[in-house]
């Protein structure tokens, strides 16, 4: 009898041990390229989506093959400000640098470097100029300067009704002439999304 009161009281006290006992995570790899939209806010997905989109229609447009016909060359690009007007945090540097890979990996126009950038590379070629012998280093104001600036403006619209939502992002962006300050190119782009929960807390 006490043999089994031992082994009770045993198992009794093991019970609340393994219960509070940390649950492993569990993890699974996913395709980088898939979409996965768990609360409906802007993603990667969305970002890249977005830059291919308006990027290919950027390109397609008269301005390109009227620039190219006038200088006989490729116009030179630089990607501007862009501003967040919305309420929900978008990472527009995430935004730019997929700009920046479509407009590249086009082989359509040259691309400069952003001001943030330059700045640094500013820095290396002076110290170069300090440090390096006159025929490696890099030469002062030799810049390749743009030809046009790529900026733009985010906003995001709610309606929110007994656990469903309609949140529609759009992105307005523009392509400026930066000596004429002519605007050669505007585009928008809409992603509309629907977001359902059976407890709403909105």
């Amino acid at each position: 009898m006490k043999r089994i009161v031992a082994i009770i009281l045993v198992v009794a006290l093991s019970l609340p041990i393994t219960s509070c006992a940390p649950r492993q995570p569990q993890v699974s790899r996913l395709d980088p390229n898939k979409t996965v939209d768990l609360t409906g806010e802007w993603n990667d997905s969305d970002s890249r989506m977005v830059a291919q989109k308006m990027v290919s229609d950027c390109l397609n447009r008269p301005w390109l093959p009227q620039f190219r016909q006038k200088n006989n060359k490729k116009p030179t690009v630089i990607v501007g400000l862009f501003r967040n007007k919305s309420s929900e945090h978008i990472p527009t540097e995430t935004f730019t640098k997929d700009l920046e890979r479509e407009l590249i990996n086009s082989g359509r126009v040259n691309f400069v470097a952003m001001a943030e950038e330059r700045e640094a590379l500013r820095s290396e070629k002076r110290d170069q100029a300090q440090h390096a012998s006159m025929q490696s280093a890099a030469r002062l104001a030799n810049e390749k300067g743009a030809d046009f600036m790529l900026q733009g403006v985010f906003h995001a619209q709610k309606q929110r009704w007994q656990g469903q939502q309609v949140v529609n992002y759009k992105v307005d962006m523009e392509l400026i002439n930066i000596e004429s300050n002519m605007k050669v190119w505007i585009g928008t782009k809409n992603i509309k999304k629907h977001i359902s929960q059976s407890k709403y807390s909105w």
